[in-house]
């Protein structure tokens, strides 16, 4: 019975998820919307969110249940800007110091353009297209938070620990996240050892941001800080961009490792506090 009760979880995790990646692909390789103007794939992260609530309503669950809870919502917000910021202060600034320590800083600009996996693509600073980068972030971290932190983990823990649910959504995230460079293959623009180089470091890097984004949904009780966090990441490298006499964002990728490293090890620092207050609760109580 608790092997047929566990099929079922995992079932209706990996329905969802499939039906949600079916999206994505249709979205990917035949409406291509983030190659047009808009240059956000949106749509399938719209039908995402209509998943999202439909398969919540469906189990019975509160939207407070799986993390949109209304208790400090703009705290846990303010926090996750705060801590996103913070991170990328540093990125920022040891990106900056080895350009100037090679004699290659020239400044920072502020443009709207498109991430393509190792740099950006586009130079665009007209208001509407600053606009669409947020708007498209906001559906993105609502759709990719709620699914994957919030109802996947919720339903998930019905029969898991939290470490196993997490881990199990974290590294469907991670797949989630290998369809750009599957693209470029089939596109012609990438070969197929840089495709195969491109989705192991970006299911590795998003498995550990996903695990991240849990850890900070455990610890606040809500999905808000680590959306407003995954705002950042996903934002910043968007809008701020580093120019050189070798071109611009030449070293992204640095940065991004950086932030992403510097941002893991404060909350599984945090983390562990946590886990050590919950304790001494209990051994006083």
């Amino acid at each position: 019975m608790q092997n047929s009760n566990k099929q079922k979880v995992l079932s209706l995790v990996f329905g969802t998820y499939f039906l949600c990646y079916a999206f994505r692909i249709y979205e990917y390789f035949v409406l291509r919307t983030d190659q047009t103007l808009i240059g956000e794939a949106i749509v399938h992260k719209l039908l995402g969110i209509g998943v999202l609530f439909l398969v919540t309503f469906w189990q019975h669950f509160s939207l407070s249940e799986i993390g949109f809870v209304k208790e400090e919502f703009f705290v846990n917000l303010i926090k996750g800007f705060a801590f996103g910021c913070g991170v990328f202060v540093i990125a920022y600034g040891v990106e900056i110091l080895i350009l100037v320590l090679n004699g290659s800083f020239e400044s920072l600009k502020l443009f709207v353009s498109f991430y393509a996996i190792n740099k950006n693509n586009g130079n665009r600073t007209e208001f509407f297209f600053f606009l669409i980068c947020v708007l498209g972030n906001i559906v993105n971290v609502v759709m990719e938070e709620g699914i994957f932190r919030g109802l996947f983990v919720k339903i998930l823990e019905k029969k898991y620990s939290f470490l196993a649910s997490i881990l199990i959504s974290a590294v469907l995230f991670g797949f989630w996240h290998m369809i750009g460079p599957i693209r470029n293959f089939f596109d012609g623009s990438m070969s197929f050892a840089g495709m195969i180089a491109n989705i192991c470091m970006l299911v590795a890097t998003s498995t550990l941001v996903a695990i991240k984004f849990s850890v900070l949904t455990k610890i606040t009780g809500s999905l808000y800080m680590a959306m407003a966090d995954h705002f950042v990441n996903n934002t910043i490298v968007n809008i701020l961009h580093v120019v050189s006499s070798l071109g611009t964002d030449q070293l992204m990728v640095v940065r991004i490792s950086i932030a992403q490293s510097v941002s893991f090890i404060l909350v599984l620092i945090f983390y562990i506090r946590f886990i050590n207050q919950k304790k001494s609760c209990h051994s006083h109580a």
